[in-house]
C-alpha cells in the first residue's frame, strides 16, 4: 500500500523562499527511507513539512492517499507520529508519564488512561528495551535512554508512520545501534512506515530501504542505497576532498597523501589496523599485492594509496608481483602484517623472504615460531611487533627512499 505520496513539493519556511523543490517521493508500508545531505540541504524542513508542521509552499502530499492539508489532527495523529530534535523538558514527569503522552489521540477529552491504556504504554516501553526506565524522571534519563522514552512514546500513538529528524544524536556508539535495530524492526514486524534523517552515513546505507540524496535545493538521486549510495555520490553529495566513502564495505577513509617509506603486505583484513595507524600519523605507504575482492583492497584504494591487486580468485601472477618487488624496493620498511597463507597469494610470503634477504627491515605481526616455519633462519632478522603502534615507532624519523636519494646526490657532488 502506498504511503505517503509527494507531487512536485517544494518546500520552504517563508513564501517565496524555497528550501528544496520538485520533490516526487512514493513511499510504501512498512519501507524504511532516509534522507541523506549536507548541513542546510533540507532535510528537516522536508520531515517537517510531511508531518504537517509546515505548510508546503507548492505542490501536494498525500498519506494513504489523503491530501494531508484535508486531514484533521487527531486523525493524522492516529497515522503519524514525529519525532524531532528539540530536547523535551518533561519537569517531573516519569518515563512511563512521556510515554503515556502519546496516548493522547486515543484517550477522552480529559487525557485519563484506562487500563488497557496504561498496558499499551507499558508494551510500548518494552518494544523499545525500556520497561527498566519506567519509573525514573525523564529528565534524569541519559540521551540514549532519552530517544527510547521518545520512541516508546511515538509508538503510544499506534501510527502507521513514523518520522525522525536524526534519531541518532548525541547518542553512543551502543545507543545508536539500538536505535537504529528498533527502528528496523517496527518497519519489518509490524509494518510502520519509518522516514528519517541521519549525518551517519555507513550507519544510515546500511538501514534503510530506500536513499533520498538532496543537495542545493533538489533532490538529486533516489533508490536503493547499494544504487544511489555509491562512492562517487556520496563523495559529491558532501564535497568530500580529504577522505574517500566506499560504498562496499559502507566506511569513509582519511586519504593518505604522504610519501610511501613504508610497503604493507597485506590480506584478509590483516593489513586494514595498519593502514588506519600509518594514515593518522601521516606515513606513507603502498601495499599489496592484494586480491581485488579481499577487504585490505576496498579499504587501501579508499585511502588513495598506491595498490598493487589481483583478480579474484586468481594466483598471483608474475606481472604482480614484479610490480610489488619494484615499489618494495623504493621504500625502508617492510611490514608483514600476518596475512593468512595459501596457494593464491604464497608470492606474498616470497616477496617478504626476498626483502629480508635483500637486507631491508621488516616488521611482523606473527610469533617467532610461525616465522620460522614460513622464513627459516631469515626470521632472525625480523621485527617482531605485538601491536600496529610498535610498528610505528619503526617508521617515525625515517626517511622515504626517494628523500635518502636526493640526499646522497648532495653528498656526491
Amino acid at each position: 500500500m502506498k504511503m505517503l505520496e509527494t507531487i512536485n513539493l517544494t518546500v520552504g519556511h517563508e513564501k517565496n523562499k524555497a528550501v528544496v523543490e520538485g520533490i516526487n517521493l512514493e513511499i510504501l508500508q512498512g519501507q524504511i527511507i532516509c534522507l541523506l545531505g549536507p548541513n542546510g540541504a533540507g532535510k528537516s524542513t522536508i520531515l517537517k513539512s510531511i508531518s504537517a508542521l509546515l505548510a508546503p509552499l507548492k505542490g501536494a502530499i498525500y498519506i494513504q492517499g489523503q491530501d494531508l492539508s484535508r486531514i484533521k489532527r487527531k486523525n493524522l495523529s492516529k497515522i503519524l507520529a514525529v519525532v524531532l530534535t528539540e530536547r523535551l523538558n518533561a519537569g517531573f514527569f516519569t518515563a512511563f508519564d512521556v510515554t503515556a503522552m502519546g496516548r493522547y489521540p486515543h484517550t477522552g477529552f480529559l487525557g485519563k488512561l484506562s487500563a488497557e491504556d496504561k498496558e499499551k504504554v507499558s508494551a510500548c516501553l518494552r518494544i523499545v528495551n525500556a520497561e527498566n526506565l519506567a519509573q525514573r524522571y525523564y529528565n534524569e534519563l541519559s540521551d540514549g535512554e532519552k530517544q527510547k522514552i521518545l520512541l516508546a512514546r511515538a509508538l503510544a500513538q499506534e501510527p502507521e508512520m513514523i518520522i525522525l529528524d536524526e534519531p541518532t544524536t548525541h547518542l553512543d556508539v551502543r545507543h545508536k545501534l539500538e536505535v537504529m535495530a528498533i527502528l528496523k524492526r517496527l518497519s519489518r514486524e509490524k509494518g510502520i512506515t519509518v522516514i528519517f534523517s541521519l549525518h551517519e552515513i555507513d550507519l544510515a546505507l546500511k538501514s534503510c530501504d530506500i536513499a533520498v540524496l538532496i543537495k542545493e535545493g533538489k533532490i538529486v538521486n533516489c533508490g536503493a542505497p547499494e544504487k544511489v549510495g555509491n562512492t562517487k555520490a556520496v563523495a559529491a553529495l558532501y564535497d568530500i576532498d580529504c577522505a574517500g566513502f566506499n560504498a562496499f564495505m559502507g566506511t569513509i577513509e582519511i586519504f593518505n597523501s604522504a610519501e610511501p617509506s613504508v610497503f604493507v603486505v597485506g590480506g584478509a583484513g590483516k593489513a586494514t589496523g595498519i593502514y588506519r595507524m600509518l594514515t593518522r600519523n601521516n606515513v606513507g605507504f603502498c601495499t599489496g599485492i592484494l586480491h581485488e575482492n579481499d577487504v585490505d583492497c576496498h579499504i587501501a584504494e579508499t585511502i588513495g594509496v598506491v595498490t598493487v591487486k589481483e583478480k579474484p580468485f586468481h594466483n598471483i601472477g608474475l606481472q604482480a608481483y614484479r610490480e610489488a618487488k619494484n615499489l618494495l624496493k623504493e621504500t625502508l620498511l617492510v611490514v608483514d602484517t600476518g596475512f593468512p597463507i595459501a596457494e593464491s597469494n604464497s608470492s606474498n610470503r616470497k616477496l617478504v623472504l626476498e626483502a629480508l634477504q635483500d637486507g631491508q627491515r621488516v616488521c611482523t605481526m606473527r610469533d617467532e615460531k610461525e616465522n620460522k616455519l614460513l622464513y627459516g633462519d631469515w626470521a632472525d632478522k625480523m621485527i617482531y611487533c605485538q601491536s600496529a603502534t610498535d610498528i610505528l615507532q619503526h617508521c617515525n624519523g625515517t626517511q622515504t627512499f626517494y628523500e635518502c636519494k636526493e640526499r646522497m646526490k648532495s653528498v656526491n657532488s
